[in-house]
């Protein structure tokens, strides 16, 4: 029986997986998504939360990203399960390195400003819960790569004709036309 959350790093600096612990009884789960004192001991950077958002998705593959926004976020589903791509934007040696994960309720990813996000619901009425530690604005620079971007090659769960996307999203550019994210710290 595991006594509390697990932290793995990635292949991408930074970028952290958790295992949570959720607790089961006839009535349902209960689990703590974010503690921060415990994760912190664990290896979490601090993440100072300034806003939660929640993007609810009715019908399975709901598809959104590939997106990377200007702060830190930590994402943990409140219900359903998500296929998940993280891209690294970052000016370095890693740009273009993908990670992916299926996400429930009993997982949580930490990802650090300058990677590009997506994912695709599996279930439906799925829940995506995420914590960052910027406002929103609407002036806010968005870094942004298509979501069927041949080289990135994302292997989404379901084919592209089951998709549900926006063409916002499916018109991003394309990774080689992307200008890396200069970023002022070392994952290291």
């Amino acid at each position: 029986m595991m006594t509390g959350p697990t932290l793995t790093e990635t292949s991408i600096p930074g970028l952290l997986h958790v295992e949570l612990q959720v607790f089961d009884d006839g009535r349902g789960w209960f689990k703590e998504s974010f503690q921060a004192e415990k994760l912190e001991k664990l290896g979490l950077p601090h993440l100072e939360v300034v806003q939660n958002n929640v993007s609810f998705n009715a019908e399975v593959g709901v598809t959104r990203g590939i997106h990377a926004e200007p702060w830190d976020k930590y994402i943990s589903p409140a219900y359903g399960k998500v296929f998940t791509a993280i891209v690294d934007l970052r000016e370095g040696p890693g740009f273009g390195r993908m990670e992916t994960f299926e996400l429930t309720p009993r997982q949580g990813i930490y990802v650090p400003r300058g990677c590009g996000n997506s994912f695709c619901t599996l279930e439906p009425n799925t829940v995506y819960n995420y914590l960052v530690n910027a406002h929103w604005s609407p002036d806010a620079k968005y870094t942004l790569v298509n979501l069927f971007d041949p080289q990135l090659n994302v292997p989404w769960p379901l084919p592209k004709d089951q998709l549900i996307y926006s063409e916002k999203d499916a018109g991003h550019p394309m990774l080689e036309n992307v200008a890396p994210i200069r970023v002022d710290w070392d994952f290291a």
